[in-house]
């Protein structure tokens, strides 16, 4: 099953409020309802919490009309292309597949237990028919062309399973029958005038492809033994009907046959395919892309469709797929499982756009009520300059409560950088998130800062000493070093200048003893003017410190 494309017109600010929304949403919601698993920084775009758990099976989804429809137990949850939840259909006897009619005015759910197929409203969201199969047990995978709708029927238990065509323009459409040699319902997936059906009842699964530009026949056969069709989770078919695509999850690859001459053309797996069960596929509505949700490890990898190429690989920060996926314009649109068994959407939006890329980072120590300075940089494809681009910066502070900062831009040359200065010690994180346009894909990066407390250190002596006698060097270093063991380790150097120059003098270090305090001797063996430095390198929560103190070293005829 594969929906139909969606048309999208946003403006630019719309996009932005969308993009903002849904990066501080995914931080929230991680937050509050999934604390195991790491807060969302990179691929957020749109996740929406469902509000359901998972009954125990994968959930299938379909996208037309502006909304998203996904399946789960006996209701069909809705939302926008934008993730926000629009209701529910109810009074469905556990729909399994979904399809979208090709002008996205009905969606059709199949009703195994029922033997029906319930077509839906997708304006009002009310069931507009019933279409009864008596005949046909399990009626379960369904793909739409034209006025024809395809059905996958079959039980694993009953003796009846196959394919049939209907005609959606009639009141009580009677079956068509393309194939009743199944055992099990079959996948089924249409594309201009060319159905595929394949079995899932068995490790190795067989592709009988079939030309229903008129009366269905069958075109041939592609072998799944020699082509290792191996547990196999989802068919597509290109819109022109030319091509056939078929995902295997053992044998961890998408393989693409000519449709006609049932020759394979290529293989989508990049170089981690030894990782990862890829579970469903999708083609962009140009034709151009590829989308794969489980391949390679990740729960969506990009390909390119005529070269395979790997173009980029993304990981939802909540948890798993169930499998399901599906392209509305330039967006990809799947269903995630978390660990507790909830459901969630996640958008990942302008999927098949070139990428930008953000880097962040501090350029100045950050300290208690000082200003620190980050810069960063925007470079988009092909090294264009990006002009002045405004960003989104969010602060997020060490309780967890978060900010926008307003006024970031970049330079013309795709440089910008942002001055903050906090009254809170700890790690402080801060993601800038660019929009994107036309041209390429948004981004978004983070670093965390550590704004550090101001430690102090103090060094004193005499002004004046003898040669030849030990000299004493006392100090106090703030925050006092740890209630338990010995102090913070303290370096010292030592110089000493006279009328031929200035020389160094080697000194061992010194711990600062528990109430921070903190002594060294040295004897002098020359006369001179000697200085003392002591430093502390600082630590996690402090800054560094660094004290001197001169003492004029005269001899004892002087």
């Amino acid at each position: 099953m594969r929906p139909l494309p969606l048309s999208r017109a946003q403006s630019s600010a719309s996009r932005l409020a969308r993009r903002t929304a849904g990066l501080v949403s995914a931080l929230a919601t991680a937050a509050a309802l999934l604390v195991a698993l790491s807060p969302a920084v990179s691929a957020t775009d749109t996740t929406t919490d469902l509000g359901i758990d998972t009954v125990g099976k994968p959930s299938d989804l379909a996208v037309g009309n502006g909304r998203v429809f996904v399946t789960n137990g006996e209701t069909i949850i809705v939302t926008d292309t934008d993730g926000e939840l629009l209701g529910q259909v109810d009074g469905l006897s556990n729909p399994s597949g979904l399809v979208m009619a090709q002008d996205g005015a009905h969606l059709y759910a199949a009703l195994p237990e029922s033997r029906q197929i319930a077509e839906i409203d997708t304006a009002t969201l009310q069931i507009a028919r019933s279409i009864d199969l008596p005949a046909l047990p399990c009626p379960t995978h369904l793909a739409s062309s034209g006025d024809r709708l395809w059905v996958g029927y079959g039980c694993d238990d009953d003796g009846g399973s196959g394919v049939v065509g209907l005609d959606l323009t009639v009141t009580a459409p009677q079956p068509l029958v393309v194939s009743s040699s199944f055992y099990g319902a079959p996948l089924v997936a249409v594309g201009g005038g060319t159905l595929v059906a394949a079995a899932t009842d068995s490790y190795i699964s067989d592709l009988f492809v079939y030309d229903v530009s008129g009366a269905p026949a069958l075109r041939g056969k592609i072998d799944g033994f020699t082509h290792e069709v191996l547990g196999l989770t989802d068919l597509a078919v290109t819109a022109d009907g030319a091509d056939v695509l078929a995902v295997s999850s053992h044998s961890r690859q998408t393989c693409r046959w000519d449709a006609h001459s049932l020759d394979k053309i290529r293989t989508y797996a990049g170089e981690t395919a030894p990782y990862g069960h890829p579970s469903s596929v999708a083609i962009s509505p140009d034709g151009a892309h590829v989308v794969v949700a489980g391949a390679d490890g990740q729960d969506v990898v990009l390909y390119d469709a005529t070269t395979a190429e790997t173009v980029r690989g993304l990981d939802s920060t909540f948890a798993a797929g169930t499998g399901e996926i599906a392209f509305a314009g330039t967006d990809v649109f799947t269903v995630l499982i978390a660990p507790s068994n909830r459901l969630y959407l996640w958008r990942v939006e302008d999927i098949t756009f070139p990428a930008s890329t953000l880097t962040l980072a501090l350029s100045s120590e950050a300290v208690v009520n000082q200003p620190f300075t980050l810069t960063g940089t925007l470079e988009l494809p092909e090294g264009a300059a990006p002009g002045a681009q405004p960003l989104t910066v969010t602060r997020s502070l060490p309780d967890e409560t978060t900010e926008t900062l307003d006024g970031v831009a970049t330079a013309p040359d795709g440089s910008f950088s942002f001055t903050d200065t906090s009254a809170n010690a700890g790690a402080h994180t801060y993601t800038v998130l660019w929009n994107g346009n036309d041209d390429a894909r948004w981004s978004t990066t983070s670093t965390t800062v550590t704004v550090k407390r101001t430690s102090s250190l103090t060094a004193t002596g005499p002004a004046e000493w003898l040669v030849g006698l030990p000299v004493t060097i006392s100090g106090v270093l703030l925050p006092i070093p740890p209630a338990s063991g010995w102090g913070y380790p303290l370096t010292v150097k030592g110089t000493r200048t006279d009328a031929n120059g200035t020389v160094t003098i080697d000194l061992p270090g010194v711990g600062a003893r528990k109430d921070g305090t903190y002594s060294f001797t040295h004897t002098p063996t020359e006369v001179g003017l000697y200085t003392y430095t002591v430093e502390w390198a600082g630590n996690a929560g402090y800054t560094s410190a660094k004290a001197s103190h001169a003492v004029q070293v005269k001899g004892w005829e002087d």
